[in-house]
């Protein structure tokens, strides 16, 4: 794929995959289809509504974990549900439950945290299950408070209830790229590893996991073929929805892979680019 500017709705270039009107829409959330403040525009919440009016499924494909899905279930339309933790779980967030789950396995933890501790001394390590977070004592959340009640230990084996759907990996000191490549060398296709965009945080899931799976199996499941899906995305952890989505689109901001990745480039997610692309679209 080839990047096609960075206006609100640039034109692919010639030899990119044609464009069609599309049965589904799939966004990211954090970064391309929220503003910087994590929230849903209002012009955004209008536009996601006139698609679901159109016909057009909209189905949200996020890093998030459920916990952080409720405060934007407001504007998921129709089907109401949302691929979360990079494809590990689907969540219902009006019933609060999960309909799927992927999850990486207790030993596959145990045998990648083993070696992740050898090549990485001052790891610290957590997972994401149905239930919520467990982490380490010296586990950095970043800008995210721990949740009351959620479980803490020595060690993130000492955690585990076999609901992990991602596992997270911080190491202080070391930039978020270098220490996605590293902890990818480590795992050596033993599980997917991801960049979401978060500082210092390399995400790991299951072998079969990652939005592009998910997504294949979301839009199969309503019978829509990968020509008839619009994808849009701003980190890494996007790449394998864009590239099996017919039509890719990255927000201006997007990580420097993304936008060399997308078939065309839309406005920030500051400027509400997703909503200003989709409304072309609707007119």
């Amino acid at each position: 794929m080839t990047s096609a500017g960075t206006s609100g709705g640039g034109v692919a270039p010639a030899g990119t995959a044609r464009t069609v009107r599309p049965r589904l829409v799939a966004s990211d959330l954090d970064g391309t289809l929220l503003r910087p403040d994590g929230t849903i525009s209002d012009r955004t919440a209008r536009t996601l509504a006139a698609l679901h009016q159109a016909r057009i499924d909209v189905v949200f494909v996020t890093a998030r974990p459920p916990r952080w899905v409720d405060e934007v279930a407001h504007a998921v339309a129709g089907h109401g549900v949302v691929v979360c933790l990079n494809g590990a779980f689907v969540y219902e967030p009006a019933a609060g439950r999960v309909l799927e789950a992927h999850p990486i396995g207790d030993a596959l933890v145990r045998e990648i945290v083993g070696d992740l501790r050898a090549a990485l001394p001052g790891a610290a390590f957590a997972v994401e299950g149905v239930a919520g977070i467990a982490s380490e004592e010296h586990f950095d959340h970043g800008e995210h408070p721990v949740p009351h009640g959620a479980p803490v230990g020595l060690l993130v084996e000492e955690l585990l209830d076999g609901s992990a759907g991602k596992l997270l990996v911080r190491c202080r000191g070391t930039s978020t790229d270098a220490l996605v490549a590293r902890v990818e060398e480590v795992l050596a296709g033993r599980a997917v590893v991801a960049n979401s965009g978060a500082v210092g945080l390399a995400e790991v899931c299951g072998p079969d996991v990652s939005k592009g799976i998910a997504l294949a199996r979301w839009a199969a499941s309503r019978g829509v073929a990968p020509h008839e899906v619009w994808a849009f995305g701003d980190m890494p952890n996007d790449l394998p929805m864009l590239r099996w989505a017919g039509r890719a689109f990255a927000v201006a901001n997007a990580h420097p892979e993304v936008l060399a990745a997308a078939h065309e480039v839309c406005g920030s997610n500051a400027d509400d680019g997703v909503a200003a692309r989709l409304e072309m679209l609707l007119t």
